[in-house]
């Protein structure tokens, strides 16, 4: 069986694929940050939902990739994992 990487290298290859992966790549990146301080603190997705005050699913749906969060929420989630949000425009 190929490895991620060999095939994440011939996907690419194509052009459509390429803008919907750079598009879509900040997003993925924040998921991971979100879910690698939540593990770092210790934290299950319904510890950090009881926190943040909402319910597992919606933390399942963010770290997921199926849902859009508002900066309000992604603020509440930071705050709750003590962190901090911080948005650039580059």
């Amino acid at each position: 069986m190929e490895n991620w990487k060999t095939v994440k290298k011939e996907l690419l290859k194509n052009e459509e694929v390429k803008r919907e992966y750079e598009r879509l790549k900040p997003r993925y990146a924040l998921i991971s940050q979100l879910i690698e301080t939540r593990n770092k603190r210790g934290l299950t997705q319904a510890d950090l939902a009881k926190k943040v005050g909402t319910k597992q699913s919606a933390i399942a749906r963010l770290e997921s990739g199926n849902s859009n969060p508002s900066v309000d929420f992604l603020d509440k989630l930071t705050q709750a994992l003590g962190s901090k949000l911080i948005i650039q425009v580059q």
